[in-house]
């Protein structure tokens, strides 16, 4: 009975200040809940309306995440307030512009995911309360209701091994550090950046029941990691269980895989789950993607593990529904087949890129698609947190509409699956605003309401920056891992043709157009001083610029001394160096860019000196070397996390560059000089403990001004 008066309490229209929305608009502002009036009605899909009473703006919906992303929608394009990680808060007008005319907008497609495995070590990796109380206000006024939620899981892990009869030690040896742990979930890895300290399992077990608590006020259903044979690699030795080995990942030892026929199979899963629900409670989502990245499946039953995984998870609940990345051999089509419709969602990681969803152009193009299964539409866009402007703003929305009309049956929504995240708001926008417009747009149309909600004005000069932006860095036309990478934080050889193994620095765009955007906004900047955004975007727009500048220069540096042409290669190695600081410079002006901020992280989480000190470490690890020389080197994995950020332009690839331009020039003289040991000139760094300041030292627009000046006036 009290359950039914509850009902008809919320659906009668006005909340009070009861409802998370209200919370969440004093969040932004306080006091601006007043503003608005809240109302959650009954809906089939998935909706929310603008409205207008009185001097109260109304947004209703079907449900709080609707009612957010009505909320979210109105700030944008008719306030002209854009939250995004480079600000959630703002000063709302005393009043409100109003809504002239009942604006509803709804969807058939009733999930939008959020996150990346990777996305928990790359970018979240040492949160507290306060950093995750603002991406959950994010994710709601995203529409996000379906995000992965891996904080504080490795403790689930920790006391099933303790059941099974391992030691707190041997426990150490196989859950990876803070900095690693989404490469450890996949089976990627075991132990590397730990052991973990007792505390740490302690508070993010506690930061994990706050995560949920409020995704639940929201009505956000979080997907939980959930058991796909993942045990240590010594479990056959120490407890006699039939395991294969799925072999190395770039030069680490994976975890075993438990045979689905072994009867410790079921039953190591259901510890598992006990443990999970024991925790956290029950979720209705589960993420499992056995034999990531190349995992050998030799001696395996693909079919057979497919349904074992399934049934330990319906054995936990009935109801649930296995969610697996769509990426490199995964899904394998025996467990596609083997599972019923309605039991598995599956992630099309890369829609943009390499889709698998039935795009004849992907080199992963997949016929029949996922067949049964219902899928999402995902766009992966940001690797290893790598800092650069990036997009491929065409593809990203032909290929949805394609994908909506060809597989209308089984496509049910869209995704964000980045690596790492504070980065391209643009392109977040975009992909999470297409399951509210119903009919096709381009790129150029929803650029121009962009502009006006991401700064609050309709400003000529700051159109024609997009419209570069849009047709450029935003734009990209081929198939590749992430932004063109900034030659400055590359290993320094004659020829750079990335930063990252796997990435790439070949420009797909003239770097003019960077320069000429960057012009542009500056020529307006002084006019919006104090507008966060634009500050954001101007230091991110020259940012790009000078890392454009320095992909030439870096060319011109090699032809020199190529050409034996001591003076000019003296001089232009100088230019280069140069480059390098005042792009330090620069970056001081954003806490975005800098690598004091990524540092302040671990330092406030950690309780003791030692666990500070493992926390730091793991961070300048994972985004320097990644791992010990073998993984660095020989699995390719160095640099794969670099990070175009203040303090570490400065501090790690300056002296890389100088030790190598310094070894060229003596050379160039006739000294035989052997080749640098990299690793051994980088790993020295992660082991400091120097101070980085993690908050803006310096006005961002006069520091554009002569960052701008000094790099390409003099070039004219």
């Amino acid at each position: 009975m009290k359950s039914i008066c509850l009902f008809i309490f919320l659906l009668s229209g006005y909340l009070g200040n009861a409802s998370p929305v209200h919370e969440l608009l004093d969040r932004i502002d306080p006091g601006a809940s007043k503003k608005f009036k809240i109302e959650l009605v009954e809906g089939n899909t998935d909706f929310f309306e603008l409205d207008q009473d009185g001097d109260r703006v109304v947004v209703r919906g079907n449900n709080y995440i609707s009612i957010a992303t009505g909320v979210n929608w109105y700030l944008k394009y008719y306030a002209g307030i854009h939250l995004s990680w480079n600000g959630m808060k703002a000063k709302l007008p005393a009043v409100l512009p109003p809504v002239e005319k009942r604006e509803r907008r709804e969807t058939s497609l009733k999930y939008r995911y959020d996150l990346n495995y990777c996305t928990y070590s790359y970018s979240m990796a040492f949160w507290d309360w306060e950093r995750w109380e603002k991406e959950l206000d994010w994710m709601a006024l995203h529409g996000i209701n379906l995000p992965l939620a891996l904080t504080g899981t490795e403790t689930v892990w920790r006391n099933v091994l303790l059941q099974l009869g391992y030691s707190a030690e041997e426990i150490g040896k196989f859950i990876a550090g803070p900095g690693f742990l989404a490469w450890w979930h996949m089976n990627n890895l075991e132990g590397w950046g730990g052991p973990n300290p007792e505390n740490w399992y302690k508070q993010q077990v506690q930061l994990q029941q706050r995560i949920l608590n409020r995704m639940r006020e929201f009505g956000i259903e979080p997907v939980f990691p959930g058991y796909a044979g993942m045990v240590p690699h010594d479990v056959k030795e120490k407890l006699g269980l039939n395991v294969t080995d799925p072999g190395k990942w770039c030069g680490f030892t994976r975890p075993a895989f438990l045979q689905p026929e072994d009867p410790a199979f079921q039953r190591v899963a259901g510890l598992y789950y006990a443990e999970m629900e024991k925790l956290f409670g029950k979720a209705r989502f589960y993420s499992m993607d056995p034999f990531h990245e190349g995992g050998s499946t030799e001696g395996v039953d693909l079919a057979a593990a497919g349904k074992s995984i399934l049934e330990a998870m319906k054995r936990a609940n009935s109801s649930a529904v296995w969610v697996i990345q769509a990426w490199q051999a995964n899904p394998r089509p025996q467990i596609l087949d083997a599972i019923e419709a309605g039991d598995m969602l599956v992630l099309d990681l890369s829609s943009e890129n390499r889709p698998m969803w039935g795009d004849k152009e992907s080199p992963w193009y997949r016929e029949n698609g996922y067949g049964k299964h219902d899928w999402l539409y995902c766009m992966l866009l940001n690797f290893g947190g790598n800092v650069g402007m990036y997009g491929r703003m065409d593809r990203v929305i032909d290929g949805f509409y394609a994908a909506r009309e060809l597989r209308k049956g089984t496509l049910c929504g869209v995704g964000i699956t980045m690596e790492g995240i504070e980065n391209n708001p643009v392109m977040y926008e975009l992909l999470l605003e297409l399951p509210w417009r119903p009919e096709k747009f381009t790129k150029e149309e929803w650029v121009e309401g962009y502009v006006k909600a991401r700064y609050g004005c309709d400003d000529s000069r700051l159109r024609q920056v997009w419209q570069i932006l849009s047709e450029t860095v935003y734009n990209c036309p081929d198939i590749r891992e992430g932004t063109v990478e900034s030659v400055f934080c590359a290993r320094p050889a004659e020829e750079v043709h990335s930063a990252s193994s796997w990435g790439s620095s070949r420009m797909y765009y003239p770097p003019e157009e960077s320069e000429k955007a960057a012009k542009l906004m500056l020529s307006v900047a002084d006019r919006y001083a104090g507008n966060n955004n634009l500050e954001y975007d101007l230091v991110d727009v020259v940012r790009q610029a000078i890392a454009d500048r320095g992909n030439r220069l870096q060319k011109e540096v090699t032809a020199a001394y190529r050409a034996g042409k001591k003076a000019d290669f003296q001089r232009l190695s100088r230019e280069f160096l140069d480059l390098i600081l005042v792009q330090d410079s620069l970056l001081t002006t954003r806490r975005e860019f800098k690598v004091g901020n990524w540092i302040a992280q671990t330092r406030k989480i950690g309780r003791t000196e030692d666990e500070k000190r493992l926390y730091e470490w793991n961070a300048r690890v994972q985004i320097t070397t990644w791992g010990n020389r073998k993984a660095a080197d020989e699995g390719g994995l160095r640099d794969y996390s670099h990070r175009e950020w203040s303090g570490l332009l400065k501090d790690f690839y300056y002296p890389r560059w100088k030790a190598y331009f310094d070894m060229l020039g003596q050379r160039l003289n006739g000294v035989q000089v052997q080749d640098i040991d990299w690793y051994a000139m980088e790993e020295p760094w992660t082991w400091l403990r120097n101070d980085y300041p993690a908050e803006p030292e310096e006005n961002a627009v006069e520091v554009a001004q002569w960052a701008y000046g000094k790099v390409f006036v003099k070039i004219r």
